[in-house]
């Protein structure tokens, strides 16, 4: 029977009674209101606690390629294993790029906290900086180096010339390549400081979509920094490490179904940037699985479930794109979706659903939307109208680990709580939290530890996560026609309520970690 097709309508925030006197950790989760009566925020906490050690243990980061990512990998097997899941790695290609440096020279002398992007070639460069059509000052409109006009004037012809250009408008790829064909040696793309946010002030690095887009070396500054080297007369120093050949691990557990031809998957992306320990971006989703896959120990599902934590997502979706790429066709085939959970505890979050019929935004997003993620989507805004929460939409952009499965035709769904775009007035009033500041003011930086994560965010959605894996693991009938079994003890959710419909067609419900301006997560995570 269908899962979504047989829910009853009963009012928000009645569908769920705790069992009351069982032990989580004895009982057999197999029906809704035992599994969410035991999934909480304070077991994932526990997860993100042992991640933000890990961190502490390791140059205050986990990013892929490093020893901080290894000891996460060991660590969501270790636990897993307990939980008695059958584990595998999954290995893949990786390229690292270590610590890089950028030191101004003249008129000041000061070293700054940078980060190569990805996609970035390697490189030792001193020599001046020669800045590109910027914009300073807020309210600022920046395109600067968005096309190769930008560059015509500007004397290149040196032996070591560093291109000063400014975030904003296109995707950082152009603004790199445009200045490798003007001449430039080197590249600094600094914050946009268009407002007072950290946002668009502080430290900027992001991705280039790709390994090796440019051969000169890319870094990133702050929008302060940038002024600073835009000075007359600025020379710098800029040094990013030849790349090293580092092979990155994805962990996938599964539990194997009566139909094993039905696999229902959910990811969660396991790296962090360099710049920080990434407790919010990605260890929330990351945790919030572990938390399920401990409360699901006992499940004897009717369908194949199968957990993923992906590698190397911050460098461009590299893990999750790699694993879809080796698939079989038979094999690809035997998903019947996939779930993507990145960044569900933002600090000042919104609730937001993926948008598979793309109803919330001015203009599709450019990538396919297979059958059955509308699905998906009318089944999160069901949950949260079951407890009262409002919501809004995510664009269906592509740009987080399930954008590997909707390219091969996998339906796809997922929840996220906002990265660097700026809460309005209307969704403070709607969420709580703080208009003028950004969902994540942490996102992808040094202070997004175990401080960084709204435990109330975290606690609605690892629920909403669980119900969803539990539902479709007993039937995926209304996703991709495959009939399963009735849900034990029912699944009883009313009709959705609606978004909110504060974003529109703006950024503020991209996904975080990939390419594009302002779009993003993220992917994480972003490329413009």
């Amino acid at each position: 029977m269908s899962t979504v097709a047989a829910l009853a309508l009963v009012p928000a925030g009645a569908a769920f009674a705790a069992p009351g006197g069982k032990s989580c950790d004895n009982q057999n989760n197999n029906t809704v209101a035992k599994l969410l009566a035991c999934v909480d925020a304070d077991g994932a906490m526990e997860h993100l606690e042992a991640l933000q050690a890990i961190a502490d243990a390791n140059d205050d980061n986990r990013a892929a390629g490093t020893s901080g990512y290894e000891a996460s990998v060991d660590y969501v097997v270790e636990t897993l294993e307990a939980a008695g899941w059958d584990v595998s790695i999954d290995e893949f290609p990786y390229t690292y790029v270590g610590p890089s440096t950028l030191t101004q020279l003249t008129p000041v002398q000061a070293e700054y906290e940078t980060g190569p992007y990805t996609g970035s070639g390697p490189g030792d460069v001193t020599g001046t900086v020669i800045p590109v059509d910027l914009q300073l000052g807020l309210g600022n409109t920046s395109t600067s180096g968005c096309t190769a006009d930008d560059f015509a004037g500007l004397d290149f012809s040196g032996p070591a010339d560093i291109a000063l250009v400014q975030r904003g408008t296109c995707p950082f790829a152009d603004k790199a390549l445009n200045a490798e064909a003007a001449g430039a040696e080197a590249v600094i793309i600094f914050n946009q400081g268009n407002d007072t946010t950290d946002a668009r002030n502080g430290l900027i690095v992001g991705t280039l979509g790709g390994s090796d887009i440019v051969g000169i070396p890319v870094v990133g500054a702050s929008y302060e920094q940038g002024v600073a080297l835009s000075q007359a007369g600025s020379t710098a120093n800029i040094f990013v490490p030849e790349p090293e050949s580092r092979p990155q691990k994805n962990v996938i557990a599964e539990k194997t179904g009566v139909n094993d031809d039905n696999v229902v998957m959910a990811g969660a992306h396991l790296d962090s940037v360099q710049a920080g320990p990434g407790i919010n971006d990605n260890g929330s989703g990351s945790a919030s699985l572990l938390e399920l896959a401990e409360n699901l120990s006992k499940l004897e599902p009717q369908n194949t479930i199968r957990l993923a934590w992906w590698g190397a997502e911050e460098s461009g979706l590299i893990g999750s794109e790699e694993y879809v790429a080796e698939l079989s066709q038979e094999e690809q085939d035997r998903i019947a979706l996939y779930l993507n959970f990145d960044m569900v505890a933002s600090p000042n979050y919104i609730f937001m659903v993926y948008d598979g019929d793309e109803s919330g935004w001015l203009a599709p997003a450019g990538v396919p939307i297979p059958d059955g993620s509308i699905e998906i989507e009318k089944l999160f805004e069901s949950y949260y109208t079951s407890v009262g929460e409002p919501y809004d939409d995510a664009q269906f952009s592509g740009r987080s680990d399930y954008d590997a499965f909707i390219r091969v035709g996998i339906p796809a769904g997922g929840l996220f709580t906002g990265a660097e775009v700026i809460k309005t007035e209307e969704q403070e009033a709607i969420w709580g939290g703080t208009a003028g500041a950004s969902y994540d003011p942490c996102y992808h930086q040094a202070c997004d530890t175990i401080d960084n994560v709204n435990e109330h965010a975290l606690d609605v959605n690892i629920d909403a996560i669980a119900l969803a894996v539990l539902a479709y693991s007993y039937s995926t009938e209304s996703v991709n026609g495959v009939e399963g079994v009735k849900v034990p003890g029912g699944l009883r959710l009313p009709e959705p309520a609606g978004p909110e419909g504060t974003i529109g067609g703006n950024a503020g419900g991209l996904d975080p970690d990939l390419v594009g301006e302002d779009g993003h997560h993220h992917g994480p995570h972003e490329t413009e």
